[in-house]
């Protein structure tokens, strides 16, 4: 059976490499995450299944954020799912 020798200089060269790969998907993720999701109203009615005028109140009272360019309105993904875990209803749990 060979037997193969690996010096320091193969040990270190083999850290950097790592070390290099390890970076590049740290960086591919960080720009994953700060990357934005806009949505348009069709899409939000279709995602949480409501009305346009369910929608519209929606923004009106405040509770689901937009930004509107013109007459266009988006909305952000994560800022849906804040809201959605922020109304999230427990049940009451009654005694017996």
């Amino acid at each position: 059976m060979p037997t193969a020798i690996i010096t320091t200089d193969d040990l270190r060269e083999f850290k950097l490499e790592l070390l290099e790969e390890i970076k590049e998907l740290l960086n591919e993720n960080q720009s994953k995450m700060t990357k934005k999701e806009w949505l348009r109203s069709t899409q939000v009615m279709d995602m949480l299944q409501i009305s346009m005028t369910t929608l519209h109140g929606l923004r009106v009272n405040g509770t689901l954020p937009f930004t509107k360019i013109g007459g266009l309105i988006f909305y952000e993904v994560r800022e849906i799912e804040k809201v959605l875990m922020e109304n999230t209803v427990k049940p009451f749990k009654t005694k017996r």
